[in-house]
């Protein structure tokens, strides 16, 4: 099979690495508007070719977005258009569903895409961070299935199953709640932490020093690029705005109890928190 991947960075890449070793991509053509990127692609042999969008869409069978949720909502009419008529089939990689989905609603060709969600990465980013066996054993949502044609559906199932995903299936609405919760409000907690600590402490030497284990943990996802996770911020606004005002609510009830010094109320509190072991475990 030939394949596009459209945005090669961490995800593109990745995908180019497993796609390729696992022998389901016989040819792989990398699109992307960073020279830097393509370069590396074609040099570190992620991808065997660059090309236009236009011209790579018409020489692949299959055709992966993987560039920011925003652009990936842009360019889903235009491949549709592109492929319409045709037996190809295009999916996505972004981390919320509903703007990509509501786009392309009522195009013709809505039957040739299949929406998709891997829930997998790092907080690196750009060609460089790809790494082999991103994908293996995580979860993947495959979004509204029901839309898409059987044939597509399955195109795209066989992909992931060849990474090694664990496929879960759901309408665009609730995946984009539930990331909300499980995912978005954990980077905004990250980056706010971050800026916090930024703030508070001028001298880097300090925050080195007195960082430990749950420090780094915590603020690691403030390492993840802002290209990438504003777009996913503003598409998902809604359902994150509500998780924010809960979260809010939360941390406001722990700093009520800490100027209260009510012990047993703190204690209460993360009893409550720690019954998470149950879901995590």
């Amino acid at each position: 099979m030939t394949i596009t991947i459209v945005g090669i960075g961490l995800i593109g890449g990745s995908l180019a690495v497993d796609l390729r070793k696992r022998k389901f991509a016989d040819w792989i053509i990398g699109v992307d508007s960073s020279i830097r990127h393509q370069n590396i692609a074609l040099l570190t042999g992620l991808v065997d070719e660059i090309d236009t969008l236009e011209n790579a869409v018409a020489k692949s069978e299959l055709i992966i977005l993987s560039t920011p949720v925003s652009t990936n909502s842009e360019l889903i009419n235009k491949v549709l258009d592109m492929i319409s008529g045709t037996s190809k089939v295009v999916t996505d990689m972004g981390s919320t569903k509903v703007g990509i989905t509501s786009a392309c609603k009522n195009h013709i060709t809505r039957g040739r895409f299949v929406a998709a969600h891997p829930m997998a990465g790092t907080e690196y980013s750009g060609p460089l961070a790809a790494i082999g066996k991103l994908f293996d054993y995580k979860n993947v949502i495959i979004c509204d299935r029901e839309l898409s044609d059987a044939d597509a559906l399955l195109t795209v199932e066989n992909m992931l199953s060849v990474l090694n995903m664990k496929k879960v299936y759901m309408n665009s609405a609730d995946h984009d709640t539930h990331v909300a919760y499980v995912s978005h409000i954990s980077h905004i907690t990250s980056f706010s932490l971050a800026l916090s600590v930024l703030d508070k402490e001028k001298e880097e030497e300090n925050i080195l020093t007195l960082a430990g284990g749950g420090f780094e943990s915590t603020v690691r996802l403030a390492k993840s690029n802002g290209d990438t996770w504003a777009p996913i911020f503003i598409e998902n606004s809604g359902y994150i705005l509500e998780v924010l005002d809960t979260y809010i609510e939360k941390m406001n009830l722990f700093k009520k109890k800490i100027q209260e010094k009510d012990m047993e109320g703190l204690k209460n509190l993360m009893d409550e928190a720690n019954t998470i072991r149950k879901i995590l475990n």
